[in-house]
């Protein structure tokens, strides 16, 4: 019997339908590697344009700056650096840099730690570096031990995982240690309890501007809680909890979200909507935190002990590669008022390849080596065009 052409042409609708229906179900997802990733414009870098010290309250070197006793006028602040033995010249390149163009003004002093004792040339050299003050202190076990909640199998198999997503140092224990010590435990060491303020220094970093401020005063002057120069976005195959835990976070303390947020650069999915898609909600950016100038208070706050508790009770510094840069970015983004978060745009900073590079006379050396081969990828990872966007430039 024959089967009218309707019913037949029905049936060849239904089958394709149903191809339809399974190709949408196991086609491969966009990738972050495809323009498909990137739907902003590169808006014209401020940095263009000719730039110079912030507004506000500005502190200059006098004697009271001097090496020692003599400097009365340093407030409660150090120059924090995480370091190995082994990263001693790297070291010395950045201390010599930042001594170069700012602190053999100020003479404020460097704090050093490490997971292990530093040896007697590591300390003498950076002795030698600076006519600051230099402390080296020795992290506590129980800071820096893999807490006894972490399975040890499960984060086998998480760093299998993560390596297949190709997430840099997945396998690397002492890197999952480092950036827990670093979002919630670095600023709980005896010798930072009565610091407030810390400017972080990590090895092989430039600096290329000369900055004849005193940097610390001009946080607690202008009441600023942080202080960046470059923002990026993340890589969110590290990270695809960190967002889901922070909501259930939110929606247990509400009371903690401060009215003038900044979840808009957060959640952003217009710029980067596979990254936003990928973490479940979050952009990725963040202020890379390997230059972060902060207050300690705003860690050390009820606040933000809560949220650090719950992030590394929930385990992902070990079961996935949470870095200290997205979890202090959303706590700071949540938190605390935006407009205590400051972006120093006149600090000419390099940790290769990423560079903020003021447009100034006192920054020639980081203006001719801004631009580099891979300028349109730099573009597509910063994301300071959303931070304008959505906060400003303040």
């Amino acid at each position: 019997m024959a089967i009218a052409r309707p019913v037949r042409a029905l049936g060849l609708a239904a089958i394709l339908m149903w191809c339809f229906f399974l190709y949408t179900i196991v086609r491969p997802g966009p990738s972050i590697k495809t323009s498909a990733d990137f739907k902003g414009t590169v808006e014209r870098d401020p940095q263009l344009d000719p730039s110079g010290e912030p507004g506000g309250i500005l502190v200059r070197a006098s004697d009271g700056y001097a090496p020692g006793i003599a400097g009365t006028e340093r407030i409660n602040a150090t120059i924090l650096a995480l370091v190995r033995n082994e990263e001693l010249e790297g070291m010395l390149q950045s201390m010599q840099d930042l001594e170069r163009t700012w602190n053999h003004k100020f003479n404020y002093p460097w704090t050093f730690f490490n997971d292990v004792p530093f040896s007697e040339e590591f300390k003498r050299k950076t002795r030698a570096a600076t006519k600051a003050e230099t402390r080296y202190e020795l992290i506590p076990k129980e800071h820096w031990d893999t807490p006894s909640w972490i399975s040890d199998d499960l984060y086998k198999e998480s760093v299998k995982i993560l390596e297949e997503n190709e997430i840099q140092y997945a396998d690397k224990i002492s890197y999952h240690k480092m950036c827990r010590w670093n979002s919630g435990l670095f600023y709980k060491h005896p010798a930072l309890e009565h610091v407030r303020y810390y400017w972080r220094v990590e090895p092989n970093v430039h600096f290329f501007c000369d900055i004849d401020y005193d940097v610390f005063r001009y946080m607690q002057d202008n009441n600023k809680t942080y202080g960046f120069t470059i923002t990026l976005y993340d890589a969110p195959k590290s990270i695809p909890t960190l967002w889901p835990e922070t909501a259930k976070f939110i929606a247990q303390h509400p009371e903690y979200l401060h009215p003038n947020n900044a979840m808009a650069w957060l959640t952003d999915a217009q710029r980067r909507p596979v990254h936003n898609e990928q973490a479940n909600g979050y952009s990725t950016c963040h202020f890379w935190s390997n230059f972060e100038i902060g207050d300690m208070d705003f860690w050390r706050s009820q606040t933000y002990e809560d949220y650090f508790n719950h992030l590394d009770r929930a385990g992902g510094f070990f079961y996935e590669r949470w870095g200290d840069a997205p979890v202090h970015s959303i706590a700071l983004g949540l938190f605390e008022d935006r407009s205590k978060i400051h972006w120093f745009r006149d600090i000419g900073y390099q940790h290769i390849p990423f560079f903020n590079c003021p447009n100034s006379d006192k920054c020639k050396g980081c203006i001719t080596g801004r631009f580099t081969d891979g300028e349109a990828w730099l573009n597509k990872e910063d994301c300071r065009p959303n931070w304008f966007k959505y906060v400003g430039m303040g």
